[in-house]
């Protein structure tokens, strides 16, 4: 179920701790300008897929909204076709897709591990940008 924060829905990058913080400070140094989920994630949530020109509240581990994001791209794609330019733009210092793929494979093997991960997985692939900081991070 998507929450909501003055009307727009919440975006949470990562679950409440050193990984969301040190994402959140990515978005609002401008560093990350994607992300990317499992699209079995949306289905067993029955969450909608983001749309383009939707925007979002991030929140930090406090549940405190920090910035406004705006969706720009939107791909459902096979694991195995992410590229270096889409890897880089997590923000998160990958170098290689073989960098990206283990890191996004671990995280989700933690978190959702009755699924098969490999090439033909489908995820969400998402590109933003920010639109406003809402909140500078404590």
């Amino acid at each position: 179920m998507t929450r909501e924060i003055d009307g727009l829905p919440v975006a949470e990058f990562a679950f409440p701790g050193e990984l969301r913080d040190r994402l959140v400070t990515a978005i609002v140094s401008g560093e990350k300008t994607s992300t990317c989920t499992l699209l079995v994630d949306y289905e067993r949530d029955g969450d909608p897929l983001p749309e383009v020109g939707e925007r979002y509240v991030v929140v930090d581990s406090s549940d405190r909204p920090v910035a406004l994001i705006e969706t720009t791209e939107l791909r459902v794609l096979p694991l195995g076709e992410v590229d270096l330019a889409f890897a880089r733009e997590e923000g998160e210092g990958f170098e290689t897709v073989a960098e990206w793929r283990k890191a996004h494979e671990a995280f989700w093997a933690s978190h959702f591990a009755d699924v098969v991960v490999d090439d033909e997985t489908s995820i969400v692939a998402e590109r933003f940008r920010l639109v406003q900081i809402v909140q500078q991070q404590v």
